[in-house]
């Protein structure tokens, strides 16, 4: 459905300071990665997939169209790059798939005659335990 290798072509990656606890390494290596993708500028997708995107996306997207995600996950710069490819693609395939309409089915004859047949059946048992109408 999306061409990976092309997609992966577009993603802006950015090596960023992590924040938080880590001594002196925290400090000095810029592992955190932030990836950042133009949805209205990529040449990959079409038009259609666009719209889609920002549909769905539009809680996530920025003003100009842009999905933003961080990863800081790892101390390796390299890993929290895989890690954020993988996120981007799977929001972007989520964001891309589309339900199956429901096709409401007909109820079988069997079934509503059983179901009938059943009313019947628990009518005239409680019509059996009323008391006689002697008149």
């Amino acid at each position: 459905m999306l061409d990976k290798v092309a997609l992966e072509k577009e993603f802006k990656l950015k090596a960023i300071r992590s924040s938080g606890s880590g001594g002196q390494h925290v400090n000095k290596v810029a592992t955190k990665i932030e990836l950042s993708f133009s949805v209205s500028l990529s040449i990959v997708l079409t038009q259609d997939q666009k719209e889609l995107i920002l549909v769905n996306l539009s809680k996530r997207l920025t003003k100009e169209q842009v999905l933003i995600l961080q990863c800081g996950e790892s101390r390796s710069q390299l890993k929290n790059k895989g890690i954020a490819i993988k996120r981007a693609f799977s929001i972007l395939e989520g964001a891309l798939h589309v339900d199956a309409k429901r096709k409401p089915t007909k109820i079988p004859r069997a079934v509503i005659r059983k179901r009938l047949k059943n009313k019947k059946y628990n009518s005239d048992l409680k019509n059996s335990r009323r008391k006689p109408n002697l008149d």
